[in-house]
């Protein structure tokens, strides 16, 4: 590596895997060696998408790409997750998603009866979230230089009205909900890496969560921020959100709706459930005043049976987040350095 410039101050010459974990390696990745580059003057910097004009109307943009492994997994695939992740940026920025590009890189010798798997699947998560895919490509690279499929997407949604969500909107005393049980995504792809047959049954929360948020709205509710807690999960949301808003918040693990054959795989592997990914699930933060009427409303959506209010937002200043344990005691929750398991989206 003789003559190779470090990155990120970490004497480091060369990307790691744990770069594209969603942590805090990636913000630094970002932050040095693109952001200052790249990002347009009137572009987001914070949350998943940017939100542009278009004349009169309003747009939310946003793009992803997805490498999870492997491709197939227990409560979906890589095709309704390239779906459903990029519908859910665009429902968290406050939008009604619209139309999504599709990109697939493939593999040469990946099966064509597993490609029409895929499309399928891509098919049927477009018209759960009412969305258009209206643009695509198509690449393939060599055998042994993929790992079957990778999808990229873009999405475009439109935003109505004007209390649009944001990372920077939270205020002290606001409540911080969770619309359902957490750690699904996760320990799905980890189950099945590994099998891991004593925990019991285990499936992604992989879905769009537009007609939750719709249902949100119809209880009469304009939460301040919504945020997806994918890569990193909860711990990496909440800690954006403190530091956009410049507050602190407060977790209680008591609190928190997780299923028990999750709770056993992550217990079984010593990984906090803080930090699992999640792909069907929004952390929602609110008014106070608006907690019980947020719950009814998602509560009377299928996908948010389980919402439950986890925390508030105890102060402005110091960008901290903390977490109340089981045992009554108080801890920091910081941001992951990187996904506790790569290739999770």
């Amino acid at each position: 590596m003789t003559g190779e410039k470090p990155i990120l101050g970490l004497g480091l010459s060369r990307v790691l895997l744990s770069h594209g974990g969603g942590g805090s390696q990636t913000e630094a990745l970002l932050g040095e060696h693109f952001f200052p580059h790249l990002i347009a003057p009137h572009g987001e910097r914070r949350g998943d998408s940017a939100i542009l004009s278009a004349g009169p109307a309003r747009i939310a943009f946003t793009t992803d790409s997805f490498v999870v492994k492997p491709w197939r997994f227990p409560g979906g695939d890589i095709g309704r997750l390239a779906v459903c992740g990029t519908v859910n940026d665009l429902t968290a920025a406050g939008a009604r998603p619209q139309w999504l590009s599709l990109g697939l890189i493939l593999e040469e010798g990946f099966a064509a009866a597993d490609l029409a798997s895929v499309a399928v699947s891509i098919q049927q998560a477009a018209t759960e979230a009412s969305v258009e895919i209206v643009t695509g490509d198509t690449k393939v690279v060599e055998r042994g230089r993929g790992d079957g499929i990778y999808i990229n997407t873009a999405g475009i949604g439109i935003i109505e009205g004007d209390a649009i969500p944001h990372l920077a909107r939270a205020e002290p005393g606001d409540a911080v909900i969770v619309t359902g049980t957490v750690g699904d995504h996760g320990a799905a792809i980890m189950q099945a890496r590994e099998s891991f047959g004593l925990v019991g049954p285990v499936a992604s929360d992989v879905a769009p969560l537009g007609g939750l948020i719709d249902s949100l709205r119809a209880a009469g509710v304009a939460a301040h921020v919504l945020k997806d807690p994918t890569r990193g999960g909860l711990a990496m949301a909440a800690n954006e959100i403190a530091e956009a808003s410049g507050v602190a918040i407060r977790l209680d693990e008591r609190a928190l709706p997780v299923k028990p054959s999750v709770a056993r795989l992550l217990d079984l592997l010593g990984l906090d459930v803080f930090e699992v990914a999640n792909e069907g699930k929004m952390i929602v933060i609110v008014p106070p005043g608006e907690a019980e009427p947020a719950l009814r409303g998602l509560r009377a959506h299928p996908l948010g049976r389980e919402a439950a209010v986890i925390g508030e937002v105890s102060a402005s200043g110091d960008a901290i987040v903390t977490v109340t344990t089981r045992a009554g005691g108080e801890r920091m929750l910081i941001k992951p350095a990187g996904e506790a398991l790569p290739r999770i989206c």
